[in-house]
């Protein structure tokens, strides 16, 4: 029932908005999700493929680490059937890159830290599965069972991933036991 409403919403798509939506439609279809809001979650996010955002840090809590005089780029370098990549550049660091993955019909968000060289940093992999208060704006994954089991510090945390209604910005947000610890915003209006 959940994929004929899906095939449903992306027909009415296609049929009252012209040919922007037909791209949007094709982009639909690139996961295969049991939950419609992150199957429009994800459509949203696939428009922005190809370009590279600048970013800045708009929140940091007390006590943290600043990156605010770090230069920050997001370029979404990947989309296809399954995966969304998107290397997080800060300066000359270019070690990592976030991934949407579709998993069993779920969507699952995921932190890739790499070396120069290509092989895996010891902290990597971390994230988790989104959550069903999601909209096809926004997104939460709290920590699933691997990051809890292999970075227990991170075991209650919540990485927010939101694209604005009118899609200007691109936030991501680290929050623990809810409270808001980091977030940097994207300006998706001006593509480097």
């Amino acid at each position: 029932m959940k994929k004929i409403s899906v095939v449903v919403l992306a027909m009415f798509f296609v049929i009252s908005c012209g040919p922007r939506e037909r791209q949007f439609q094709e982009e639909f279809t690139l996961f295969s999700l049991e939950d419609t809001n992150q199957q429009a979650f994800v459509a949203n996010l696939s428009r922005l493929c190809g370009q590279t955002f600048a970013g800045r840090q708009v929140f940091l809590a007390e006590g943290r680490q600043s990156w605010a005089d770090r230069s920050m780029t997001m370029h979404v370098s990947l989309c296809e059937e399954g995966h969304i990549h998107i290397p997080f550049h800060m300066d000359e660091d270019h070690s990592r890159t976030w991934l949407f993955l579709q998993e069993n019909g779920r969507l699952r968000f995921r932190h890739d830290h790499r070396h120069p060289d290509g092989t895996p940093e010891d902290v990597t992999l971390y994230g988790g599965f989104a959550d069903s208060m999601g909209t096809p704006f926004t997104q939460n994954f709290p920590a699933d069972e691997y990051t809890c089991e292999n970075y227990p510090t991170s075991c209650n945390a919540t990485w927010t991933v939101s694209i604005s209604s009118d899609l200007t910005t691109f936030s991501y947000q680290l929050k623990n036991f809810g409270e808001l610890l980091f977030q940097v915003d994207f300006n998706l209006v001006n593509p480097l």
